[in-house]
């Protein structure tokens, strides 16, 4: 286990909760790219994939988190797509 990677999971996680309860309240895809939440996902899978095949620690369940609060995200810009196309309609 790495200080280092240590903070800076805990510095990208900090963020997200903000992100989450901002695409929340906004109902908004404003300021929101879908390539790069993506782009997100699949780079902490490939972290959690080197943490459990080569480097196996409690760090693993920082990147869990982060990339459930991402997915979170993920989530939150298909709901916002939706409820802007509705709202295009009317």
């Amino acid at each position: 286990m790495s200080i280092f990677e240590v903070c800076m999971l805990a510095c990208f996680g900090a963020a997200w909760p903000f992100s989450i309860l901002r695409s929340y309240r906004a109902r908004s895809n404003k300021g929101k790219s879908l390539f790069f939440l993506l782009v997100l996902v699949v780079g902490y899978i490939f972290g959690i994939l080197h943490k459990i095949f080569y480097s196996f620690d409690i760090v693993l369940l920082l990147y869990c988190l982060n990339l459930t609060m991402i997915s979170t995200d993920v989530y939150l810009y298909f709901r916002n797509r939706r409820i802007e196309k509705a709202e295009r309609r009317r």
